[in-house]
C-alpha cells in the first residue's frame, strides 16, 4: 500500500499553480482543468481534473504542473472516471494518467480518503472499509457540482485505483476480504511479502534483528488484525473498473472469479511493496475474464506514480524509486491503454 508525498505537501499548491511561469505551448489539444471541491462534512476535499479552454499555464510546487487552475470546464465525451489513490497519497501524483483520461474526453475526480492520505496518516486501517464509500460519495458530489453537473451523466461511471486504490477497485468490482484474512496472509508468508504487512517502518536485511522484526509484526498483527467481518460495497453507477498493482492479497478469490463489471488490471514484474505472485497475479487467475493492460517487466511499485514525487527517503525511496533499466517514457502508452480500456466499457 503506497504512501507517496509527505505532509508539508500541498498546502496552498492549487493557488500556487494559478501563479504559473508562463503560457504552455500545447495549443493542439484542449487544457487540463484543475480545480477542487471543498471539504464536506466527513469528505476531504476533492480535486478534478477536467476538459478546458482556459489557457494553461505550467505552476510551481514540486510537481510544477501544466494545467488551467480552475479554468472553464467545457464538456468532454460526459463520462466521469474516480481515481482512488495510495496509502497516504496526494491527488498530483496521478496527473500523469488523469490527463490521458481527459485528453480521452473524461472528467476525472479524485477524492482525499479520509485518515489515510498525504495530510494524515492516521487510520489506514480503518480506511479500507471508508473508501468505497467515499468514491460512492465522490460520485454524489460531481452530480451536486454545479460546474460538472451539467457535462456528466453519471450512469455509467469508471474506477481506477493503485495499490490500497487498487484494494478499493477491486471492492467496487465485487471482492470481498476481511481483516482476518490479512492475519493469515502475514503469519503465512511474513517474510516473503513483508512490505505488505508491516509498511514501510523497517524492512528485512538479512541481518541478526530480523528474526525479532517478523515476531513483532506477528504479535502485533494477531492482536489487531482478528476481525473475520467480510466486507464489499457495490455501487451500481460503477461500470468498469482498473486496478494498478493492488494489495489483493485478503480477497477471498472465488468472489472476483467473475467480477460484476468489466475489470483491468495494469502491473509491474519488479513490485518489490506489493509482490505480483501474493497480489496481483492472484487475481489474474482467479479471473478468466480480467483483463491485463500492461505488465511491466521492469517496473516497480512507483511506475504508476506519475509523476514519481522528489525528494523521497529511506524504505519509501527503496519501494518507490524505478529499478535499473526501467523506461519511465513509455508510461504514456500504458496510460492511454487504460483511457481507451473506460472509452471502450463507459461510451456508447
Amino acid at each position: 500500500m503506497t504512501t507517496t508525498t509527505r505532509k508539508g505537501w500541498g498546502r496552498g499548491l492549487l493557488a500556487a499553480m494559478a501563479l504559473g511561469l508562463g503560457l504552455s505551448g500545447g495549443a493542439a489539444r484542449a487544457a487540463m482543468g484543475m480545480t477542487e471541491i471543498a471539504a464536506s462534512g466527513f469528505d476531504g476535499p476533492m480535486t478534478v481534473y477536467y476538459p478546458s479552454d482556459s489557457p494553461s499555464r505550467r505552476g510551481a510546487g514540486p510537481f510544477a504542473l501544466d494545467v488551467a487552475a480552475d479554468g472553464r470546464p467545457v464538456r468532454g465525451n460526459g463520462r466521469l472516471v474516480v481515481v482512488t489513490h495510495g496509502t497516504g497519497a496526494s491527488p498530483w501524483v496521478y496527473a500523469d494518467q488523469a490527463r490521458a483520461l481527459v485528453d480521452a474526453g473524461f472528467v476525472v475526480a479524485l477524492p482525499l480518503h479520509r485518515a489515510d492520505n498525504y495530510l494524515d496518516h492516521s487510520d489506514a486501517q480503518g480506511a479500507l472499509e471508508r473508501r468505497p464509500l467515499e468514491v460512492s460519495r465522490a460520485i454524489d458530489r460531481m452530480g451536486e457540482d454545479a460546474r460538472f453537473a451539467p457535462l456528466l451523466s453519471l450512469e455509467r461511471v469508471g474506477v481506477y485505483g493503485m495499490s490500497a486504490g487498487g484494494h478499493t477497485a477491486l471492492t467496487l468490482a465485487g471482492g470481498r476480504w476481511s481483516y482476518a484474512a490479512f492475519r493469515r496472509h502475514c503469519d503465512t508468508n511474513l517474510a516473503a511479502d513483508f512490505q505488505f504487512c508491516v509498511g514501510v517502518v523497517t524492512q528485512l536485511t538479512g541481518g541478526m534483528l530480523d528474526g525479532l522484526k517478523q515476531w513483532v509484526a506477528r504479535t502485533i498483527i494477531g492482536w489487531r488484525f482478528a476481525d473475520e467481518t467480510v466486507r464489499g460495497h457495490e455501487d451500481a453507477r460503477i461500470v468498469a473498473v482498473v486496478a494498478a498493482v493492488p494489495a489483493a492479497a485478503i480477497f477471498d478469490m472465488a468472489s472476483l472469479a467473475v467480477p460484476r463489471v468489466p475489470l483491468a488490471l495494469v502491473t509491474a514484474r519488479q513490485d518489490r511493496w506489493l509482490v505480483p505472485r501474493f497480489h496481483s497475479d492472484r487475481v489474474l487467475q482467479a479471473c478468466g475474464s480480467c483483463e491485463q493492460l500492461a505488465d511491466l517487466e521492469q517496473g516497480g511499485h512507483g511506475a504508476y506514480l506519475s509523476p514519481l514525487p522528489p525528494g523521497l527517503s529511506g524504505v519509501l525511496a527503496e519501494m518507490l524509486a524505478d529499478p535499473p533499466g526501467f523506461d519511465r517514457p513509455l508510461m504514456t502508452a500504458v496510460h492511454a491503454k487504460v483511457a481507451e480500456f473506460f472509452r471502450r466499457r463507459l461510451l456508447p
